[in-house]
């Protein structure tokens, strides 16, 4: 029987058998030291999934995960909005399909996620928003075990920086208030383009508040607001509007007509996403550009609004869409359509930071939402760590070099923010 021989141990025996006791003081006896040295991590084939904790904050809207393993490697990620009541959701995915796997396999996990729920929810929703969460956690840790950022596992960069707009916090204002806030926005930290929303249940303009068509001085305050808008930056920052779907074709038409004096970016969602021959219909009708798809999920999900030619741009959410893969698979789809890719983001920063891999790593990329709350919340300052600075002075995160996402969790911190009777990080 021939003896196989580890590493290890020729680098030890070998060398002191061909050079005799000299070998101790040997480069090449120092490089077995090194190797005896070396932790176990460096080997990522022997990965193995031990444990995935997470906890809702935001009164249920962000769920934060954190995937472990037996060489005490995380990763970290997060899902918004479809994650209600979800803790026990995650526990079970990764019960069933994480535990004892190597996590290297990002793309293989997230398939048997998917298939594992079929008859779950696996389509839409909630399965599929905390399934995003754990794969995107599966990309951090993957990083964090070869020592890449994870636009370098999805293949490489298109780009260093990632142009963002500003969700401001001004919006359903007054239009001066509106204008106003917008160029403070521009001025004072550097965003070339920012979005309003326009639709408002509260207006005492509205037919009533079931009444999904828009009156005639109801879209008379829209049309006020965003002039405000346009006014206050100027004809060279970019504007985008948003409906959140709250409208009937009929009126998503009449909005996108009454914008189009204003060079839009884009009108986002101006009808449910349920009715993808309507924006369809509306996009034809209009030179206002049309943007959806926050509430698509999976590649599946957009293959019949690119197909019918529904959007000029299409927004999936990383966070909640299927992750950081599959949010990559559906920019390639739509690049085959010559759709450009504007991914919708109200996580956190780690969130967006996520996103921004994604973004660096597609030609179809066209900008990424920003949320201001990074800037005047002191939740989203306090729940997250990273190096550098967020943003750059024109409106750009700059992509980081760091191995995984490059943005950790406080736990400590999240913990401050927990939703009251919900299991956390348990």
């Amino acid at each position: 029987m021939v003896e196989r021989r580890s590493r290890r141990s020729f680098l030890k025996g070998g060398a002191a058998g061909a050079f005799g006791g000299a070998a101790l003081a040997s480069p090449l006896a120092g490089l077995a030291q090194a190797v005896e040295r070396t932790p176990q991590s460096s080997s990522p084939s022997a990965l193995r999934i031990t444990g995935v904790r997470g906890g809702l904050i935001r009164g249920q809207h962000s769920l934060f995960v954190k995937v472990e393993t037996n060489q005490g490697i995380h990763g970290c990620a997060e899902a918004v909005d479809g994650v209600y009541g979800t803790y026990y959701v995650m526990k079970h995915i990764a019960e069933r399909h994480l535990i004892g796997r190597n996590p290297l396999d990002v793309h293989r996990l997230q398939e048997e996620m998917r298939r594992g729920g079929l008859f779950k929810g696996a389509q839409a929703g909630m399965y599929v928003a905390v399934m995003s969460a754990l794969e995107t956690a599966l990309w951090d840790l993957v990083g964090k075990a070869l020592g890449l950022p994870v636009y370098q596992l999805l293949g490489g960069k298109f780009r260093d920086k990632i142009r963002v707009y500003c969700d401001t916090a001004g919006s359903r204002l007054p239009p001066e208030e509106m204008g106003r806030r917008a160029k403070e926005d521009v001025e004072k930290y550097g965003f070339t383009a920012v979005k309003f929303d326009i639709d408002d249940a509260a207006d005492p303009r509205k037919l009533d508040r079931y009444n999904w068509s828009v009156s005639l001085p109801e879209l008379e305050r829209m049309v006020g607001q965003i002039a405000a808008v346009r006014a206050a930056v100027g004809p060279h920052i970019d504007i985008c509007v948003d409906c959140h779907g709250r409208f009937d074709e009929q009126s998503g038409h009449r909005i996108a007509k009454a914008m189009e004096p204003f060079n839009l970016m884009w009108l986002e969602e101006p009808v449910p996403a349920e009715f993808p021959e309507a924006y369809a219909r509306i996009r034809q009708e209009t030179t206002t550009p049309i943007c959806g798809g926050e509430n698509w999920y999976l590649t599946y999900g957009f293959r019949r609004p690119l197909e019918i030619a529904a959007c000029d741009v299409i927004m999936p959410d990383l966070q909640k869409a299927g992750g950081l893969g599959e949010g990559q698979r559906i920019a390639s789809l739509a690049n085959t359509y010559n759709v450009p890719f504007a991914p919708h983001m109200v996580a956190s920063y780690l969130g967006a930071m996520a996103s921004a891999h994604v973004c660096a790593s597609v030609p179809n990329f066209l900008i990424l939402e920003w949320q201001i709350y990074f800037h005047t919340d002191k939740m989203f300052q306090e729940i997250v760590t990273f190096d550098g600075p967020m943003l750059t002075a024109d409106g750009h995160i700059p992509l980081r070099e760091a191995p995984g996402i490059g943005v950790e969790i406080d736990e400590d911190a999240l913990r401050k923010y927990a939703v009251k009777d919900v299991p956390f990080f348990e």
